[in-house]
């Protein structure tokens, strides 16, 4: 299964994408082979993948999304391009999650920026949405309020990347990794200007946070990043009413539960126990001074064996002899 973002289309024109894309895509599908299936779950960085979909759907249906809602494709679309690539193994889309037991559900996890403490671009851009389509009283409760606020953020990316402008698809991401790069830098490395954005970073967060898009927090410490993205995806599943003993996501680049994790934070207010794919980006700034040890390092994935638990693993990393 692959768990959102399969396609970068915030960065670059979709033909280069493609370009970048394809080989792998055929490589994965060769080694499954047409006894096998491909289930995608597109995220945001590959939102674009369900336009169409969710065009035809608009048009001809009043039924909820739900938690798992079948996505169809036609000839010539960027879904129809991806099933190809992927020939001989079968494909199928779901959105935005899948069943993969009655016990598991996997979802991408980019809702959950609407609820995030952390002022991130995608976190500010979710709350100035909520305000300009006038969000449900209570917050987002049903898939469709969480796209409602959400999937025009992600149109605006996506067109202005297609039109010559990816900067500002890196600009977002790279933004916040230098900003949390600084603050989390010590003191005595910080240039003149890294510390101004230190005292002002603070100042700047607790006047967001008395505003509409509050609540926020100032802390980008790794323990308040990773606090902060397990409550908001909680209270996604709360929200949205997931019934499920293990939900398995992604989104925020943090495997876990790793190890040294608390185990209890783990733990969403459903019940459910998560589990993160992370990503199989390797970005410096967050890897730290022990990349092999990184919960950020690229390579993660849960494997479901039978009725088992779902078991974080990283396939990168080579097996003890």
């Amino acid at each position: 299964m692959l768990l959102g973002d399969v396609l970068e289309l915030r960065q670059a024109r979709l033909h280069d994408v493609l370009e970048e894309a394809i080989p792998a895509l055929n490589q994965l599908g060769t080694a499954l082979g047409q006894e096998k299936e491909v289930v995608i779950v597109p995220g945001n960085h590959d939102h674009h993948l369900l336009s169409g979909w969710l065009e035809r759907r608009g048009a001809s249906t009043a039924v909820p999304l739900g938690l798992a809602a079948a996505v169809d494709w036609e000839p010539g679309e960027v879904l129809s391009i991806v099933s190809q690539a992927l020939a001989p193994a079968t494909v199928r889309v779901s959105y935005p999650g899948t069943w993969l037991r009655e016990d598991v559900y996997a979802t991408h996890g980019h809702y959950l920026d609407r609820h995030t403490t952390v002022p991130m671009f995608e976190r500010l851009g979710a709350g100035v949405m909520a305000r300009i389509v006038g969000e449900p009283a209570g917050g987002p409760h049903r898939a469709e309020d969480y796209e409602a606020i959400l999937a025009p953020i992600y149109a605006w990316i996506h067109s202005i990347a297609q039109n010559g402008g990816p900067q500002l698809g890196r600009s977002s991401h790279g933004a916040s990794r230098q900003a949390w790069r600084v603050l989390a830098s010590s003191s005595r490395s910080r240039s003149l200007r890294a510390r101004a954005l230190t005292i002002g970073f603070p100042v700047a967060v607790a006047v967001l946070s008395r505003t509409p898009l509050g609540p926020l927090q100032a802390d980008l410490s790794p323990a308040e990043l990773r606090r902060a993205a397990l409550g908001a995806f909680g209270d996604v599943l709360v929200r949205l009413r997931v019934n499920a003993t293990h939900v398995i996501f992604g989104h925020t680049h943090r495997a876990g539960p790793l190890p040294d994790d608390d185990g209890a934070a783990w733990s969403a207010p459903t019940g459910a126990r998560l589990v993160n794919t992370g990503s199989w980006i390797r970005e410096a700034a967050l890897l730290g001074t022990r990349p092999a040890d990184s919960p950020y390092r690229p390579g993660f994935g849960a494997l479901l064996d039978g009725d088992a638990e779902p078991k974080l693993e990283n396939l990168l990393t080579p097996a003890p002899a």
